[in-house]
Order: C-alpha cells, then sequence, then structure tokens
C-alpha cells in the first residue's frame, strides 16, 4: 500500500491549522473547565444543604451562603490567622525533623547493602502503624503541646522521605562512580558531583509527598490535648455549636494545603538546566 503525498498533505492540514491557533486560547480551556467544575461542585453543594437542611438545622448551617459572614467573624476576631501560622508552624517544623532524619538515614540504608538488609523488615513494618497510634505515647512522653504534634507530623512525613532517598541513592549509576574514581576523584569529590545531583530530583519529590502526608495527619494530630491550630478549632467550633465556623475552618484548610502543595511543587520540582 503506497501513501500519496496529498495523503500526507492532508494529515498535516490539522496540524498547520492547530499551529495558527492563538496559544492563549489553549492555555484558558483548562482554566475554563476548572471554573465550571468549580461552579458545579457550589451548585451541588448548595443543592445538599437545601434540600438536606430542611430536615437538619446542623446540615442547613452548612450552607455556602453561611460561609463568608463566618469568615468575617473568625477573621475579626484574629483567631483563624493565628491558628493558621500555628499549624503552619508545626508543619513545617514537623517536616524538617522528618527530612533531618530520613535524608541521612536514606542515603545510609541506599549506599550500603548490609544495612539495607538488616532494616528492610523493621522500615517496612514500622512504616505500617498509623501515626496517630502514637498519640498517646507522644503525648505521654512529651506532655501536651504543639511537640506531641510535631512528633506525629514527622514520624508520617520520614517514610516517604527515608524510602524515596534509599532507593534513589541505590539506583546510582555505578558506570558514573567509576569514572570519577578512575579521573582520581575523592569520597567526598564522589558524593558531591555524582551521588548528590543523581539523588536530588528524587529526595525532591520525596520531600513533596511527605508535605502532603504531614499536612493530612496534622490536622487531627491537632485535635489532640493542644488549645491551638486549625485541628484545635474544629473542634472549638462544634463544641460551640458554631457549624458555619468549623465548615470555613475546614475550607481553610483544604485551600492551604491545595496552595502548600502548589508552592511546593514550584519549589521542589527539579529544574532543566538553560540551554
Amino acid at each position: 500500500m503506497s501513501i500519496a503525498p496529498t495523503d500526507l498533505e492532508a494529515d498535516a492540514a490539522p496540524g498547520a491549522a492547530g499551529a495558527e491557533r492563538p496559544a492563549g486560547s489553549r492555555r484558558a480551556a483548562p482554566w475554563a473547565w476548572g471554573l465550571v467544575g468549580a461552579v458545579a461542585a457550589v451548585i451541588a453543594w448548595w443543592a445538599l444543604t437545601a434540600v438536606g437542611g430542611a430536615g437538619s438545622p446542623m446540615l442547613a448551617a452548612l450552607s455556602p451562603w453561611a460561609v463568608p459572614g463566618a469568615l468575617a467573624s473568625l477573621l475579626s476576631t484574629g483567631v483563624l490567622l493565628q491558628d493558621l501560622l500555628t499549624s503552619t508552624a508545626r508543619l513545617l517544623l514537623g517536616l524538617l525533623v522528618a527530612a533531618g532524619l530520613g535524608i541521612p538515614l536514606g542515603a545510609l540504608i541506599g549506599l550500603h547493602r548490609p544495612t539495607r538488609w538488616a532494616s528492610a523488615g523493621v522500615v517496612q513494618f514500622v512504616r505500617m502503624i498509623s501515626p496517630l497510634s502514637w498519640a498517646p505515647v507522644a503525648v505521654a512522653l512529651l506532655g501536651v503541646g504543639s511537640a506531641p504534634v510535631v512528633f506525629l507530623v514527622a514520624a508520617a512525613a520520614i517514610w516517604p522521605i527515608l524510602l524515596g532517598t534509599s532507593a534513589a541513592v541505590a539506583s546510582i549509576d555505578q558506570r558514573f562512580v567509576a569514572v570519577a574514581h578512575t579521573l582520581g576523584a575523592r569520597r567526598g569529590e564522589i558524593l558531591r558531583t555524582v551521588v548528590i545531583p543523581s539523588v536530588r530530583p528524587a529526595v525532591l519529590q520525596s520531600v513533596r509527598l511527605a508535605l502532603g502526608i504531614a499536612w493530612v495527619v496534622l490536622v487531627p494530630a491537632e485535635m489532640l490535648g493542644v488549645t491551638s491550630g486549625l485541628g484545635y478549632e474544629i473542634l472549638n467550633a462544634r463544641d460551640r455549636l458554631a457549624y458555619d465556623e468549623m465548615l470555613v475552618v475546614i475550607l481553610v484548610i483544604g485551600a492551604l494545603g491545595a496552595a502548600i502543595d502548589a508552592l511546593a511543587r514550584l519549589l521542589l520540582s527539579p529544574r532543566r538546566p538553560a540551554r
């Protein structure tokens, strides 16, 4: 079967027409669909509270129309901003502890095979334990306050960092190490010029993954023995029957989590070298 030149021109025509289409219109399509999805979600939210709210005062208080007033009330008292800063500080401190422990341990496991074999069973066993199950132990050892929350956040975030680092270090192409040895590089130079550049993208992605897990664990951790933070504010609003304020805090948690993930994607994604 032969292909005539006219067939190739016909296939190329749509591409050529697409190339003439303004780039801005193609970029606008995802934003437009995202806006449609957001509007549809708000409409479904309103319909659920409007229909179910007739027999449930609590569900009626969760209407989207109650959000602006409750948000203004929380902002006027300054409680929401203070809780937001407190939760963010606990998140970052827990993530810092997890990275400070997980990256060196992961590098050791990835570089040293006997250590990898000896720790494999223990790591797989301990990482399958829910971080929140350590809450009674953390409170008993560290008391009430921010320390147990930071401990639980670190306990949740350390495993993606440790496993990601160890896998990245173990998968380094040994030919690069051999070339560095041949050129007379010392151990420190090999670490700086071969190992670190090779594992940096995987480690950064592991930290981003750990950040999302830490944020999910942070909120329930703040419901245990603390009197500040977004998790505590949910319980506080529930106890006061301020369901509209409780809803606002939940929405702030989602919005802040999405913003943190977007910032982490911007800061932690590997950069391509400029040409």
